[in-house]
């Protein structure tokens, strides 16, 4: 779920706005929502009051309130989500409390935890920075509940016994261990990582930089049936090693395109 803050300027026409709105309503608001009308009255829209909410729906929109470049700058950020094929709605009713925050912010939801549907939450904190004592920075941050998190995966495993999920949830050790040297290297692992978790594998990377002895070892250590070896000569010639650690087998180099060949070797008995 999407929306967008705009700026401090922005913000502040929409509260101002807001306020106007509400102070006629102020009777038909439910206690907490009173309370807040005067300290911070955004946080009014995620009130869980259905009556409020009830009321909220023709209040104001910060939408309405964005300048030119703002709602420009929120519908580039939508055109990069459709671009990588991620699926998100608008959700006018998408605020944050506090000032740190500017233009997008999200979150992740999911239909498998009931009323606490939330599983991620953030935005860009333009304004953070600056409020610890540092320059004035744009940031990006998010929270994840690894609980929630947790409790997604377990649903899901339990509505798709052969899914991801599933897998994920049944296994005890990661399929693969991704051993790595160099800037070529690196950079390449980090997307055939994504590539390898996105077609159900349990991945581990080893992110250290260290020598391939010590991270071979960490490798037979993690209990992954096999190693995939990149090193910048083989990010060159476009190809990855496949070592297998806890079975028999041969090492074998294979192409790093498509993926699925290199999924199909991984997969094979």
């Amino acid at each position: 779920e999407l929306n967008s803050l705009g700026t401090a300027d922005d913000r502040q026409a929409y509260r101002d706005a807001l306020i106007a709105w509400l102070e006629q309503r102020s009777e038909a608001l439910d206690a907490d929502s009173q309370a807040r009308l005067s300290t911070n009255p955004l946080r009014i829209l995620d009130s869980k009051n259905k009556d409020t909410q009830a009321l909220l729906e023709d209040a104001p929109t910060l939408a309405d309130a964005l300048c030119d470049a703002s709602r420009e700058r929120f519908l580039q950020v939508q055109r990069g989500l459709t671009a990588l094929e991620i699926p998100f709605q608008l959700n006018p009713r998408l605020v944050r409390g506090l000032d740190y925050y500017s233009h997008t912010a999200f979150e992740i939801t999911s239909d498998r935890l009931g009323a606490q549907a939330t599983v991620c939450g953030g935005g860009r904190y333009d304004g953070l920075i600056g409020q610890l004592g540092g320059p004035q920075t744009p940031a990006i941050g998010w929270a994840l509940g690894i609980e929630r998190l947790l409790l997604v995966l377990e649903a899901s495993a339990q509505a798709d016994p052969q899914g991801v999920a599933s897998r994920l949830t049944a296994s005890t050790s990661p399929d693969v261990y991704v051993v790595n040297r160099g800037g070529e290297a690196e950079r390449v692992a980090l997307a055939l990582v994504r590539d390898l978790r996105a077609a159900g594998l349990w991945v581990e990377l080893d992110s250290s930089g260290s020598a391939f002895g010590k991270q071979f070892k960490r490798a037979d250590r993690s209990g992954a049936r096999w190693a995939l070896v990149l090193g910048d000569e083989e990010a060159e010639r476009v190809e990855v090693r496949l070592k297998p650690l806890h079975q028999q087998g041969e090492e074998c180099t294979v192409a790093l395109a498509p993926v699925s060949a290199i999924v199909e070797r991984l997969l094979t008995p």
